[in-house]
């Protein structure tokens, strides 16, 4: 049985969050589940991976509008030198009046959970659900009540990890680049 830690990402491990996600978008799954293709997060140049991983780390500070929680197998402290990333999620701090991604006014605040990932040789092992309590318990110290997510209809598998999670259909739908998602969300 292989160990997990779960943690936020580190502002100086911008390569191991690029390398993740462009492992993500590699996987079978990546176009139900991701806005961007591969080839698109390969193009980014080092300084927007920076950026990336220092903005939603836990060297961010208690005020971040982010923050990225990475699942790592193996290795007591989940140590890069001492353990392999399998897994990550990403909360978003949504706040009245600002905008979501489809560019909608965001009317009740909210914890946007995104960039969902967990390599497959680790799948049916709990990842998710550790991942998915670490980030809704994060939001919860932003003082959020709510956390949302949107997943594609044509997913049931993850559908299914959110339901476990607490997650429920809300009725909104968004037809977007990726095509028909559903939004889930749940009380925190």
């Amino acid at each position: 049985m292989t160990d997990y830690t779960v943690r936020p990402v580190r502002a100086d491990e911008w390569r191991q969050v690029r390398a993740l996600r462009l492992e993500a978008l590699q996987d079978e799954a990546a176009p139900l589940a991701f806005l961007e293709s591969y080839e698109q997060g390969l193009a980014h140049p080092d300084a927007f991976w920076r950026d990336r991983a220092a903005g939603s780390s836990a060297d961010a500070g208690p005020d971040a509008a982010s923050r990225q929680l990475v699942a790592v197998a193996g290795g007591a402290d989940g140590g890069e030198a001492t353990g392999t990333w399998v897994g990550t999620v990403v909360v978003l701090v949504e706040t009245v009046g600002g905008r979501d991604f489809e560019g909608r006014t965001i009317e009740r605040a909210a914890g946007h959970v995104v960039g969902v990932y967990v390599a497959p040789g680790h799948r049916g092992a709990g990842v998710i659900d550790r991942l998915l309590a670490e980030a809704l318990a994060w939001a919860e110290t932003r003082g959020l009540d709510r956390a949302r997510l949107y997943v594609h209809a044509d997913n049931p598998r993850a559908q299914g990890a959110y339901r476990r999670a607490g997650f429920a259909p809300t009725g909104t739908t968004v037809d977007g680049s990726i095509g028909p998602e559903i939004e889930m969300a749940r009380a925190l």
